[in-house]
């Protein structure tokens, strides 16, 4: 089974819906950046080993991700799953996981990169919002795109309502798209995501969820 480590930064629900699918490989350890997130211990509690590296030890971005990265590497990570990591990753270290660093945000990429994604939807006054799990480069929220899901945006909407909705189909796509890279149907190559069965892909491209 090929090993994965999970990141996150809090409660870790994204983590936890990767945990509970069972995927096709072994999570070797959840990280976190903050010694005090709730993930740790719920995946602790589940026999996960668990790691902290707390980024406000480190005096620059850089040292803060080899280490990082070091970790990683000691527990023998070969696929990293962002779920709720909240760190701007430095191009040095996307470089070193490239094809192998997945990411889940709350938007339909590439609408609505970075934070307040629902608030900033329902300014837009979009009618579709939804989530996009992506293989990660250098630029912010703009990698290749796995999976997307979308959901409609409801008269009387508020970015509460609207953003436990998408959490919703974030916990579906995610492992979906997890799973789909550890069995190695799905892998990135010269910046585009190939499938190995076309079918698969158009059938897993895009989650239109009934409401």
């Amino acid at each position: 089974m090929k090993p994965y480590v999970i990141l996150i930064s809090g409660r870790g629900s994204n983590m936890q819906a990767l945990l509970q699918a069972r995927l096709p490989g072994q999570c070797v350890a959840v990280i976190s950046n903050r010694p005090e997130a709730a993930g740790l211990a719920w995946a602790a509690d589940r026999g996960v080993p668990t790691r902290i590296v707390d980024h406000r030890r480190f005096p620059a971005r850089e040292a803060f991700d080899a280490t990082l990265a070091e970790e990683i590497e000691g527990v023998g990570g070969e696929l990293v799953l962002l779920a709720g990591f909240m760190r701007i990753l430095t191009p040095g270290f996307v470089e070193r996981f490239a094809g192998r660093l997945l990411n889940i945000h709350p938007s339909l990429l590439p609408a609505f990169p970075g934070l307040n994604t629902h608030e900033a939807a329902l300014a837009a006054g979009v009618r579709l919002h939804g989530c996009t799990v992506h293989f990660v480069t250098s630029a912010l929220d703009s990698g290749p795109i796995i999976i997307q899901a979308a959901v409609p945006v409801l008269a009387g909407d508020t970015p509460d309502s609207l953003a436990a909705r998408v959490l919703q189909q974030e916990h579906i796509i995610y492992p979906q798209a997890a799973r789909a890279v550890l069995d190695g149907r799905c892998r990135l190559e010269s910046g585009r995501v190939v499938w190995d069965d076309d079918a698969t892909s158009a059938d897993l491209a895009l989650r239109v969820p009934a409401q």
